[in-house]
């Protein structure tokens, strides 16, 4: 009896989780590498460029390949760009996190995850992140947790049964956020690692942490 086929299927069942991971960090690295590509939506000129370019692309998909065979598809594909680009909001110059950054002097603002205060129901958060605080802020920008970034005492990244997880620790207190999904662990590593950039007493724990696991 041939078991052929159970190992092309054990070799896919290998292959697809690793080609969506290189896919998620070739993303993760060009968003990292080039931050503007997020904020092309708060610059009036370069959005509407963007918007013109889309739909003069679409336009062409929709033009061009017509006298080809199966054109048919390339031109419907044309056409749903050419829509989209109509149908993009304007500009947005600033944001309801943009405000809320400068009113708490937050300096970075990254996904915190999801946080559970109590024994209340978790929540998504995102950490506001300034030299003195870290803020992590449920959608309606209600505060969950504070930690004073000078107090802490261990920051650890590490994997748990449903992802990942970012642990800090401040005093007697301590914050957990969890991450989920195909960032999970490139999430947490930023947000420590936006934290540590805030402040250096931050940066000594981490190190001296990575030190004696080593």
């Amino acid at each position: 009896m041939s078991t052929t086929p159970t190992a092309i299927a054990a070799e896919q069942a290998k292959f697809l989780p690793r080609l969506r991971g290189f896919l998620g960090a070739a993303l993760f690295f060009a968003l990292r590498r080039f931050p503007r590509l997020l904020q092309l939506h708060r610059n009036k000129s370069s959005w509407a460029l963007f918007r013109v370019a889309l739909a003069c692309f679409g336009a062409a998909l929709v033009v061009l390949p017509l006298s080809l065979w199966n054109g048919w598809m390339t031109a419907i594909f044309g056409l749903i760009l050419f829509v989209v680009a109509i149908l993009l909001p304007p500009a947005q110059l600033e944001s309801s996190t943009d405000r809320k950054a400068r009113e708490l002097g937050a300096q970075t603002v990254v996904s915190g995850g999801e946080y559970q205060p109590g024994n209340a129901p978790a929540a998504s958060v995102r950490l506001f992140i300034s030299a003195e605080h870290v803020w992590a802020l449920d959608s309606h920008f209600h505060p969950l947790v504070v930690v004073p970034v000078a107090e802490i005492s261990r920051m650890r990244v590490e994997p748990s049964p449903a992802g990942w997880l970012l642990q800090v620790r401040w005093g007697d207190h301590k914050a957990e956020f969890s991450y989920h999904g195909v960032f999970a662990e490139r999430f947490a590593r930023l947000a420590e690692e936006s934290i540590v950039a805030a402040n250096p007493s931050a940066a000594s724990i981490v190190r001296k942490q990575r030190a004696a696991g080593a």
